[in-house]
């Protein structure tokens, strides 16, 4: 007896269908394998066996003992993890006709078996769910954890259990009732709530400038200064100025979330950016993304948000130029012999670093004690093409005592800085509205920032003595333009002013020859 039933594959962030092919017949002969499993199944699917045998004889039912052959198909693609189990048994029941099998194939099916035939949550419910509704599936049937990530996906039937009795009983004739989730309630009644605000900031209004300006243009940031001088506490207080997801972005971002395996329990949406920031002893694969099963890295689960990497000359050279590629494409692509996924990286990069080892090189009380040479070695970790797609570099200067004491002067909160921030980004909606895969100034490409960045005479004259005398590449060239585009749009400017292009040429001040001293 031949049974079909339906499972899901996540490759990449997206999903694929996968039959379940489950032939039954025959009797076992001495020396004889019970069964074949074929379809390029890994040893994670193949020891799904043992524990549906298990999960079937613990759940009071029988385990056939005829000849089984099952096939995954398509066949030429590869078969991870244990979420088969639901789909196979569900198979290995229907062809001992232990349960009808009329409706088996209206359903995908996934999820881990324990030895109880209880179930386990699996990962990339949300891409499974969104390809099970686009081929027309009435429902989806996986663990209960994963009900409320799946079931944002409106008009699809997702079935959240707890066990296998459960699965029997529905396609006995029993009923479950679907778990249902108003995605846009949910996602307009959460709140951007953080611990941090830009109202702690003691003075830095130069940073806080900057930082400013990176949200709103979705511009990439190097803060450089000694130790204690506030670096990390303004990196961790970009999130509260940037504009809230948008019900897109925050499914892009739930969905490599979900097959990363990182989702909250019984979460259905992410819908406040991601802050990631990963140790500097961080290797190739964890920040890049892949390994033998390929998995989305630390830049892809920032996607949509901010990646803070604190020290950054202490990473390791190899790990850093590796963001060159995505920084530039905004995405990152994982080839392997077999497969290759393309997982989306589009983030605001924000690095801190200190100008020297013992980081109190240009302090303006304390003496820097590194030997000669030293702090130019220290800086050139960092490459030359990789600071050209940073368009902020900062200098970070200690705070006053006089500052820091300061009860009389408020600073701003977040939430002024951040209505700035989202005026500038309704002004770059509305210019790139016709350009689809833009949103704000730094995804401009190159042929159209001649476009949008016009200047007057003085501002090309201007420029061009820049680029003449800190030697600037057409990468910083373009940077330039972007930043003072952005500059321009906080001001409330249809075009881009003389201040503006000014402000955006003095943040390239690793850009300059001599910087520092040297």
């Amino acid at each position: 007896m031949l049974i079909k039933t339906y499972a899901s594959a996540v490759h990449g962030v997206d999903a694929i269908t996968i039959t379940c092919e489950v032939s039954a017949g025959g009797q076992l002969k001495e020396g004889d394998r019970f069964y074949t499993l074929v379809g390029l199944p890994d040893n994670a699917v193949r020891e799904g066996f043992s524990r549906i045998e298990a999960a079937l004889k613990n759940s009071g039912f029988r385990f056939p003992r005829q000849k089984l052959i099952v096939n995954l198909a398509p066949a030429d693609i590869k078969k991870e993890g244990s979420a088969y189990d639901l789909p196979l048994s569900m198979g290995l029941l229907a062809a001992s006709e232990q349960i009808p099998s009329a409706s088996l194939g209206n359903y995908i099916m996934m999820g881990e078996l324990s030895l109880d035939g209880g179930l386990r949550p699996i990962k990339g419910a949300l891409p499974i769910a969104i390809q099970a509704r686009k081929e027309g599936y009435k429902g989806l049937i996986l663990p209960k954890q994963n009900a409320k990530e799946a079931a944002i996906v409106d008009n699809l039937d997702v079935l959240g259990i707890t066990n296998i009795r459960e699965v029997v009983d529905f396609f006995r004739g029993g009923q479950l009732q679907p778990t249902a989730v108003d995605t846009r309630d949910h996602f307009s009644n959460t709140v951007n709530s953080y611990e941090v605000d830009f109202s702690d900031v003691k003075g830095q209004e130069n940073i806080k400038r900057s930082l400013e300006l990176a949200a709103a243009g979705g511009h990439n940031v190097v803060l450089i200064g000694p130790p204690g001088s506030g670096k990390t506490m303004l990196a961790r207080r970009l999130p509260t100025i940037l504009p809230p997801l948008s019900l897109h972005e925050a499914l892009d971002t739930t969905k490599i979330h979900s097959v990363s395996g990182r989702m909250p329990e019984n979460s259905s949406l992410i819908a406040v950016r991601p802050f990631r920031s990963p140790h500097h002893t961080i290797s190739d694969v964890a920040l890049v993304g892949g390994g033998s099963h390929p998995q989305p890295g630390e830049i892809s689960l920032a996607h949509n948000g901010v990646l803070f990497l604190d020290e950054l000359p202490e990473f390791k050279r190899t790990v850093l130029e590796v963001l060159r590629q995505p920084m530039e494409e905004r995405k990152v692509t994982i080839s392997r012999a077999r497969i290759s996924v393309d997982y989306p990286a589009s983030f605001i990069l924000i690095a801190s670093m200190n100008p020297c080892p013992c980081g109190y090189y240009n302090h303006p009380e304390k003496d820097c004690v590194c030997p000669p040479g030293t702090v130019k070695r220290y800086l050139n970790k960092i490459s030359g093409p990789l600071l050209d797609r940073i368009d902020l570099h900062v200098e970070v200067t200690p705070v006053s005592y006089n500052e820091i004491t300061n009860t009389k002067r408020s600073s701003e909160t977040s939430e002024d800085i951040g209505k700035r921030v989202v005026n500038a980004r309704t002004i770059q909606t509305e210019r790139f509205k016709n350009h689809p895969g833009i949103f704000y100034n730094a995804q401009m490409p190159s042929r159209m920032v001649q476009d949008v960045c016009k200047l007057n005479k003085a501002g090309l004259l201007l420029l061009k003595r820049a680029m003449e005398k800190l030697q600037l590449s057409a990468r910083a060239y373009d940077r330039i333009l972007k930043v003072a585009r952005t500059s321009a749009d906080l001001s409330g400017f249809d075009e881009i002013k003389i201040e503006n292009l000014a402000e955006a040429i003095q943040y390239r001040s690793l850009d300059r020859e001599g910087w520092a001293g040297f």
